[in-house]
């Protein structure tokens, strides 16, 4: 996950102000105490909390979905209520769960950093490669 990732992330949680575009933020940022505290607040994803589990995803917006992440990398995503499915693949890489899932013409991305407590998981998605929502995200037991 680039840096810049990274301080997107942290000054939404910190300042809750709207996501800033990858070219707004200055990347010396990552130096400072605010970001290093930020950070060490969070930790890595284990494979154990992925593979072959489910997760509830939310949006901002109020749009609430469960993620099944399969094995093999491929994942399928119910919205709670309707039942609308869609698809796509998940990746664990560092400790950070990078999902994409398309549906329709549409390609969301998000990149999932964990928390340390509670593990109700943070991402900024990404809808055809541009800044559309923060998430909060969280494993639940099978």
């Amino acid at each position: 996950m680039q840096i810049t990732s990274w301080i997107q992330l942290c000054l939404r949680e910190l300042e809750g102000t709207p996501i800033k575009e990858h070219s707004d933020i200055e990347a010396s940022f990552a130096e400072s105490e605010r970001f290093s505290k930020w950070k060490a607040s969070k930790r890595e994803i284990r494979l154990e909390e992925v593979s072959d589990r489910c997760w509830i995803k939310s949006c901002t917006g109020g749009y609430i979905t469960e993620v099944h992440l399969h094995a093999d990398g491929s994942l399928d995503e119910y919205t709670l209520f309707g039942r609308l499915h869609t698809k796509g693949h998940w990746e664990l890489e560092a400790g950070v769960l990078h999902i994409t899932i398309y549906k329709g013409e549409n390609t969301y991305e998000l990149s999932v950093v964990g928390n340390r407590e509670p593990s109700i998981h943070s991402a900024i998605e990404y809808k055809n490669g541009e800044v559309h929502s923060y998430l909060k995200l969280t494993p639940i037991s099978q």
